[in-house]
């Protein structure tokens, strides 16, 4: 398709014809501005140069343009980068980063966990570390906690203060994060901010995911919230490599009787409609609190709630090796 006739709806939709149109991951157009992610990974400097130059000029060919952004980003040779998150607040996305990073590490994985949740960085408190990281050079020295190593933004600023960061300083606290010494850590877990904004999209452009899980609670408020976060990572081509459906179910745990305050099963038919996998369900307990209020995860320890965690870390990585084929 010449530029001349370029879809209305998509102006970009030229650059489909460019020979390395499949590493394009997103693509937009803001009044002149053409902006463009890029997956350059496997490519040596000269051949990033060279797509980063080719693709300027293909996109400034178009009539509609008049100025061309290219973000280049490439995958970590032999580690994965894992984003948990969740269309809305409240769901317990960060709880279950946590148990999950942990239930890797037990599992015998080497993993780092990044609380990038500007809006309540809450790692600090269910790992039971007030420790501060280190750093050498401009490189952070990520803190050591059941058997994993994290960086978290509550780390960066005193308790009980707010972050009242914009964009930009949000966006470059996380670069800090990812671009941390994590040695050699086979897989990086990393705790998103509800919804899809500046942060999501910067750790797209920065790191490249090699998958994303959803965290929601089974009812409708929250699986139409957890449907626009699966959206935004089908669009930017990161594999949605499941949904977990948290706080599915309440034992009384004087009768035993069980009672669905959240409802029960909507994320596993949310699942089903909008085609990725279900990775199981987990139910609102009162002991999981206690454990995360005291910085004891119970996926470091034995038990019910620790097994699973550990069948969710092994569905998560049944996922990504299927997504790697």
């Amino acid at each position: 398709m010449s530029p001349a006739m370029a879809d209305p709806i998509d102006p970009l939709s030229s650059l489909d014809a460019f020979p390395d149109a499949a590493r394009i991951r997103s693509r937009k157009l803001v009044k002149t501005i053409a902006s463009l992610v890029v997956d350059a990974t496997g490519l040596d400097e000269a051949s990033r140069n060279a797509l980063e130059r080719d693709l300027r000029a293909a996109a400034l060919a178009i009539p509609s343009v008049e100025q061309a952004r290219i973000a280049l980003t490439a995958s970590q040779p032999g580690r994965k980068l894992i984003a948990i998150g969740s269309g809305k607040g409240g769901v317990g996305k960060s709880t279950l980063a946590a148990n999950l990073a942990i239930a890797l590490a037990r599992a015998g994985k080497k993993v780092g966990l990044i609380d990038a949740d500007i809006y309540g960085p809450s790692q600090p408190k269910l790992l039971g570390s007030d420790e501060k990281p280190t750093a050498e050079g401009d490189k952070l020295i990520p803190v050591a906690a059941h058997g994993l190593h994290f960086l978290s933004l509550g780390q960066l600023v005193s308790a009980g203060h707010a972050l009242a960061w914009r964009g930009p300083m949000a966006t470059g606290a996380l670069a800090r994060l990812v671009e941390a010494d994590w040695g050699d850590a086979e897989y990086l877990i990393v705790d998103l901010p509800p919804g899809t904004g500046d942060v999501q999209l910067s750790l797209i452009q920065r790191a490249l995911p090699d998958g994303a899980v959803i965290v929601s609670t089974p009812q409708d408020l929250s699986l139409i919230d957890a449907a626009r976060a699966i959206d935004l990572f089908r669009k930017t081509k990161v594999p949605v490599l499941g949904i977990i459906e948290n706080m599915a179910g309440y034992a009384c745990p004087h009768c035993g009787e069980v009672s669905d305050p959240f409802g029960s099963g909507g994320a596993e038919a949310a699942a089903g409609e909008l085609g990725v996998p279900f990775l199981g369900r987990l139910p609102l307990s009162s002991e999981l609190r206690a454990a995360s209020d005291a910085g004891t995860p119970p996926a470091a320890g034995d038990g019910p709630q620790a097994e699973a965690f550990a069948v969710l870390a092994e569905k998560l990585l049944a996922a990504l090796d299927t997504t790697a084929r």
